[in-house]
């Protein structure tokens, strides 16, 4: 049986974004589902995930799946790297061709982006949104 399709995407966008050039010459292999506890700075986890079914006639024929992708960062330059983290994350996802177990990912598709302080007041967090559509397989 197939994974859920939004553990089967968490799955594949993390594979993706380990994977990608961009993404690890700003994190490293630190790409994580959930970071241990004493993670090493900078880093890049999966955010929230929110799954939805696309219906035509009464019956569940697609996933519509939001998710978002944080970006941690603790430099001396501010915002600078929690930004250029985001940069290379988007790159990585945006109109990727996502091979997701399983399932088939319709599209990737960049939504929005938002760089904060974190609430230690060291951190910057960067979170980019997206949205993704997947069907059986």
């Amino acid at each position: 049986m197939p994974d859920d399709p939004s553990l089967a995407l968490q799955k594949s966008v993390i594979a993706t974004l380990r994977a990608d050039a961009g993404v690890s010459a700003v994190v490293g292999v630190r790409v994580y589902d959930e970071p241990p506890q004493n993670v090493e700075f900078p880093y890049v986890r999966l955010g929230q995930i929110d799954l939805a079914p696309l219906r035509m006639s009464g019956t569940c024929v697609d996933a519509d799946i939001l998710f978002s992708v944080e970006a941690h960062s603790r430099p001396a330059s501010g915002r600078v790297e929690a930004t250029r983290i985001a940069d290379a994350v988007r790159a990585a996802l945006d109109d990727a061709a996502l091979t997701v177990a399983g399932h088939v990912c319709e599209w990737c598709q960049y939504t929005a982006q938002s760089v904060t302080r974190a609430a230690d007041g060291r951190s910057y967090v960067a979170v980019i949104a997206f949205q993704a559509a997947l069907s059986a397989a």
